[in-house]
């Protein structure tokens, strides 16, 4: 009997709903909402600048988004072909989806942190010196390339159209753990879940808190894999490097792509290239030598 081959144009005929982009009104009016509260309180949760420049990157990232969702779709369909295997398109198997891909959400997320290449693409996020709900909006535009890191999902078996719910699901829930109005959430979800206190966390430059807290839906995954860490004292967001241009989209997007080939063109030889591209942010400098100043964040 013949394979019956999934093609892109069945997926399209299933009607999927881009949730991201029925979302999007939504968050926006929440964003305005939280804008308002801590303005009428005088929390100084925001600023004017700040949260313009967020919401242009992140407008640019719906749209590139949107254009590469057939890429995207392409490469999950390709590997839902290739493997002997499939996974029921059930109840159960969009549970299993979305657990295993926030697994690999863990790792991308991490890896963005501790190597300069992936770090260029996750540190919009984290260029902001406040924390609301709009930082949520903060995503590179180069963040793309990390669909590498979601292959091995794809070659699980999950119809794509799980895939894809899924995927849309983890990124929304991103959203609403950028506030500093949520505290603490009772002991249960603070233990299994992702929550506002362990994302300020990630957010924060201060010592005991930086490269902590990397799970996206589930913090379980941190408390596996060593990373975790309360909230603690208040945390101090940002960057550890001043960013020139806070309010440049552009800028916030590209700056730390154009500073790595600067310092690759200053390299001594080739391995020294390589160790300022893909080594830990900041650990080599164009000298060949190790420098103690990392220009990191508190995790995020």
């Amino acid at each position: 009997m013949e394979k019956e081959v999934l093609t892109y144009e069945k997926v399209m005929d299933m009607g999927l709903p881009n949730i991201i982009v029925y979302a999007a009104p939504v968050m926006i009016g929440l964003v305005l909402l939280e804008w308002g509260i801590s303005f009428y309180q005088n929390r100084k949760f925001y600023d004017e600048k700040d949260t313009l420049a967020a919401t242009v990157v992140g407008l640019v990232n719906v749209a590139l988004g949107a254009a590469l969702k057939v890429f995207t779709f392409g490469l999950a369909i390709y590997c839902y072909n290739l493997v002997p295997w499939k996974i029921p398109h059930t109840w159960w198997a969009y549970v299993l989806c979305l657990i295993w891909i926030d697994f690999w959400r863990y790792w991308a997320h991490r890896i963005g942190h501790e190597s300069r290449f992936w770090w260029a693409t996750h540190i919009t996020h984290h260029s902001s010196k406040h924390y609301n709900l709009s930082v949520s909006f903060r995503l590179g535009w180069t963040q793309y390339i990390k669909v590498i890191f979601f292959v091995p999902v794809m070659l699980t078996g999950f119809d794509p159209a799980v895939f894809f719910i899924c995927h849309q699901i983890e990124v929304l829930y991103q959203f609403w753990i950028h506030t500093e109005y949520i505290k603490k959430l009772p002991k249960p979800i603070e233990y299994l879940f992702t929550t506002p206190s362990h994302h300020r966390v990630h957010h924060a430059t201060n010592p005991k808190y930086i490269d902590k807290n990397y799970g996206s839906t589930f913090i379980i995954w941190d408390r596996m894999f060593g990373t975790f860490q309360p909230e603690e004292e208040r945390p101090d967001y940002g960057i550890t490097t001043k960013v020139e241009r806070p309010y440049n989209p552009v800028y916030l997007v590209f700056h730390e792509w154009v500073a790595i080939f600067k310092d690759m063109a200053k390299a001594k030889n080739f391995k020294e290239a390589m160790l300022i591209m893909f080594a830990y942010p900041g650990k080599y400098k164009p000298t060949g030598k190790k420098v103690p100043t990392v220009d990191k964040v508190g995790s995020g």
